[in-house]
């Protein structure tokens, strides 16, 4: 649906294409090497102008946008030239205490967690619907402050998204005790009940879909709500958490706050009156916010955070369909993926026919305005990551990692970046061992499983892994031994509703998503009751 009418949301700048790739043929690099053979043939045309109009940049209080106390604005920012897309209400520490009061409200007071679960459910499936029949808009929103492509977000997230608050509508009206035999005479049974005001932080790679990762859940369980967007992109989570009011969620119990981690973030964390937290971003801010939990009220906290996920490509593998899903975990999204194949491991029987059709898929790859169709590849979020992606890229040639492919900016306007693909990278390298969140494929060589376990451990992430053969017991082994969340046999990226996710280590506490994700927003409660001459026990 989202797809057959992007015409009517887009209108093409009357200004011809000027952009071109940063490095052409024949032109040294900064770096000081030929890479006539690294660039890429895309171009960075006149960007498409989204028709959708911008409707939506207060905050969300009680079921009414409202400015921030301060009157403070900020700019959300275009990234595929840096304009800016809208001035957004900054939210700071009044302005969550406004939201918390909202959201205890309608928790104490209000029918949300007194409505029976039917009815929790029947607005969630309204809801669902609404973004469903919103696709465009709503898809236009997320790419337009976000940079990924649009035919990604209306034809795959956005249905995601919906998908998600339907799997949890399904679910309110299921969640329930067990009766519990003991020893003695006395019936016991467990109630599942909500925490009260749950605080939800977003990151900026994926709004939507993490939005309804845990707003769904929470809301399911009979919670209220206050959610923090990232700053880099709030629009989309306004724009459906209004939608959500029209499917007729009453005021109070989905409040929405725009703002910044050290003010708005901070204090949503340390609020002693908000009774659960769940964060999603990099793992050092998930130790800050883990910290600020603990030492206000101890609310619980579940945490998705970084990775540096291990690819690992058996000597036994089809090798061509391993390029196309390693480069696929890898560039996906811009490459700013939390559970992004980052780490490359290759077999050495195998690595150069790899590293050679690695380094062709990433020359063939379409990197341009992400609302033309056909792109594959958009620009970075914004110039901090986009810098910070770059300087990792020097690191690597630095190093001595070898660049088969991009390695630098593309086009002279926006966040863009070539496909970057590495090859004889080594365990101790920077981009080998941090979380670049960038379009760059760093690729190792190893010799057998008990040396690619070890490798592929010896990391303080643990969220995701990829394992590609065609041997049974070379899986198995695998599957056991990797230290991770989540791990794809012969496939990659495997989303569904009811697949739990989150990391071991330090990529996270908790899962996400399916039943697993129930248990966040829920807490247990035992009730003993004695029992006098009872017919049976």
């Amino acid at each position: 649906m989202a797809a057959r009418r992007l015409s009517s949301l887009l209108s093409l700048s009357s200004s011809a294409a000027t952009g071109a790739t940063a490095t052409s043929l024949g032109r040294f690099s900064r770096w000081g090497r030929r890479i006539n053979s690294l660039s890429t043939s895309s171009a960075i045309d006149e960007p498409i102008s989204p028709s959708i109009q911008i409707d939506h940049t207060q905050l969300l209080i009680n079921g009414q946008f409202v400015d921030a106390a301060s009157g403070k604005t900020f700019p959300t920012l275009d990234p595929r030239t840096g304009d800016v897309i809208a001035q957004v209400a900054e939210g700071d520490a009044e302005d969550v205490n406004r939201a918390v009061a909202a959201a205890r409200k309608a928790f104490d007071e209000g029918p949300w967690p007194k409505m029976t679960a039917y009815e929790r459910s029947r607005i969630m499936l309204r809801f669902a619907d609404l973004l469903e029949k919103h696709t465009e808009e709503v898809a236009a929103l997320e790419t337009w402050d976000n940079g990924k492509p649009y035919e990604q977000a209306a034809n795959t997230e956005i249905p995601k998204v919906v998908r998600m608050f339907r799997y949890y509508a399904g679910w309110a009206d299921k969640i329930h005790g067990l009766t519990v035999p003991a020893d003695g005479q006395h019936h016991v049974q467990t109630l599942h009940e909500p925490y009260g005001v749950t605080g939800l932080i977003i990151p900026w790679n994926f709004p939507l879909l993490l939005y309804s990762w845990k707003v769904g859940p929470a809301l399911a369980c009979g919670n209220t709500v206050v959610l923090k967007t990232a700053e880099q992109t709030p629009l989309s989570a306004l724009y459906v958490s209004k939608l959500f009011h029209e499917a007729g969620l009453p005021p109070g119990v989905l409040n929405v706050v725009s703002g910044f981690g050290p003010t708005a973030g901070a204090a949503l964390s340390s609020h002693m009156d908000v009774n659960k937290l769940s964060f999603t971003g990099s793992t050092a801010t998930g130790k800050i916010v883990l910290g600020l939990a603990a030492k206000s009220n101890l609310k619980p906290v579940t945490l998705e955070l970084g990775g540096k996920s291990p690819f690992i490509v058996c000597k036994d593998a089809d090798v061509e369909k391993a390029v196309e899903l390693a480069h696929s975990a890898l560039f996906f999204n811009q490459g700013q993926c939390c559970c992004a194949g980052s780490r490359t491991f290759v077999h050495e029987s195998v690595y150069d026919e790899f590293v050679e059709k690695a380094k062709a898929q990433a020359l063939k790859r379409v990197v341009g305005d992400p609302f033309k169709k056909g792109i594959q590849q958009g620009p970075q979020i914004d110039n901090e990551q986009f810098r910070k992606i770059l300087k990792y890229i020097r690191s690597g040639i630095e190093s001595g990692a070898t660049l088969e492919s991009g390695g630098e900016q593309l086009g002279s306007k926006g966040y863009y970046i070539q496909p970057t693909v590495f090859s004889n990278v080594q365990d101790d390298m920077l981009i080998a061992k941090d979380e670049i969140f960038g379009p760059v494929q760093s690729i190792l060589k190893f010799k057998d499983l008990e040396e690619v376990i070890q490798r592929a451990n010896a990391t303080s992430y643990g969220l995701a892994a990829g394992v590609f053969t065609q041997n049974i017991e070379t899986a198995n082994i695998l599957t056991r031994a990797l230290r991770v969340g989540t791990v794809w046999i012969n496939c990659y990226d495997i989303f569904d509703a009811a697949i739990p996710f989150g990391g071991f280590k330090m990529s996270g506490q908790g899962r996400e998503k399916g039943i697993y994700g129930l248990s966040s927003y829920m807490q247990v409660k035992a009730v003993v009751t004695p029992l006098k001459n009872p017919a049976w026990l």
